[in-house]
């Protein structure tokens, strides 16, 4: 549960120990103008200036202080008025972990105590009784364990919004280097080879035609990254389907012949895992047209029992594995692979060409 779920909790069990303590004062005291008064007062205090705050809002020292004092006094008049309302403490004890900051929450919490066991008569009952003195250590102790529990709590937070962010980031850099950086470059490539076609009116217009389509399909791409959503060729069509029209289109914009085949009986994978295929043959490709100079390159879908592996083979001119990378698109390919527990390996060797491998699990 996030920050934002335990404040409402602790709202909960404030409104939820207020309305008992009323009720158990109505029913033996019958209605009491004040007692009602000073119980409408600290409910709609509560409500205007800690429960309508969002959370990042809270823990400053000015003003939820003097709103955290405001609400101790209230407390304190209530219990003087009837011993129902020594519950609240219950229900105030969260509250100076969450207004205020740092240490100040635990200052917070022993003024709360102490409050409440002046108001509950402690202080001219220690004289007779020395057993009191045991119930102030224990709702002290009460309160030091619930500002550890708090503090936790909040910790806990924070470190999931890091890491939400951080994994947020680094989707939005997989998904950017997928679709704009992938379109930027087969544009510039079509771009480029209606260049070198000057002399062939109809060279160039089928390659600016090119370009226009794969700018088209970049800013689509784009925009359902940004919504999260799935792929448009997997909208339209199965995995297998989809890679067939994948490497029909770059065929059709490099001029390198790109077959596809399929081992085994296809069949829906989860989304996650389709998503990580198709965008490894679209960054396979990408990187045969950029790099390898092939002549031929050759994708196989093949589905197994337990997984299912998509290879991206081409006849180039191959690289050294071990040299530095200075690009990003393997390294996003490995990230989307883990993300459902599969794994990304690479074959190659100088005029050796290149084997890719994406293997996802599917059990």
């Amino acid at each position: 549960m996030d920050e934002a779920g335990w404040v409402r909790i602790f709202h909960l069990l404030f409104y939820t120990c207020l309305g008992v303590a009323t009720a158990i004062a109505l029913l033996e005291n019958g209605p009491d103008p004040a007692v009602l008064a000073l119980a409408a007062l600290m409910a709609g205090w509560y409500a205007f200036f800690v429960a309508r705050r969002p959370p990042a809002l809270l823990e400053r020292l000015n003003p939820m202080a003097w709103h955290l004092l405001v609400l101790i006094v209230l407390d304190f008049v209530l219990v003087r008025l009837h011993d129902a309302y020594e519950m609240m403490l219950f229900g105030l004890v969260p509250l100076p972990y969450l207004l205020l900051p740092g240490r100040w929450g635990y200052a917070g919490a022993m003024l709360l105590v102490l409050s409440s066991a002046l108001a509950g008569g402690v202080a001219e009952a220690l004289p007779e009784n020395p057993a009191v003195l045991g119930f102030l250590v224990g709702n002290t102790t009460l309160a030091t364990i619930m500002g550890v529990f708090a503090r936790h709590l909040i910790r806990h937070s924070e470190q999931s919004r890091v890491v939400g962010a951080l994994e947020e980031r680094a989707r939005l850099a997989r998904e950017i280097h997928d679709t704009l950086a992938q379109g930027f470059s087969g544009i510039i490539a079509q771009l480029e080879a209606a260049e070198q076609g000057g002399d062939d009116p109809e060279t160039v217009r089928k390659r600016i035609s090119a370009a226009k389509r794969l700018a088209r399909d970049s800013l689509n791409e784009a925009r359902r990254s940004v919504d999260a959503l799935r792929p448009e060729p997997l909208e339209r069509a199965r995995l297998d389907q989809a890679l067939a029209g994948v490497a029909e289109r770059w065929s059709a914009a490099t001029g390198v012949p790109a077959t596809l085949s399929v081992d085994g009986e296809p069949r829906r994978l989860p989304e996650e895992a389709e998503i990580t295929l198709l965008r490894a043959a679209q960054e396979g490709l990408a990187n045969v047209a950029r790099h390898a100079r092939a002549g031929r390159v050759v994708l196989t879908l093949s589905y197994m029992d337990e997984e299912v592996t998509l290879d991206v083979l081409d006849d180039g001119t191959g690289f050294d594995p071990a040299a530095p990378a200075s690009g990003y698109g393997l390294v996003a390919m490995r990230e989307r692979a883990a993300r459902s527990g599969g794994t990304v390996t690479v074959e190659s060797a100088p005029g050796e060409g290149t084997a890719l491998c994406v293997s996802i699990p599917c059990v």
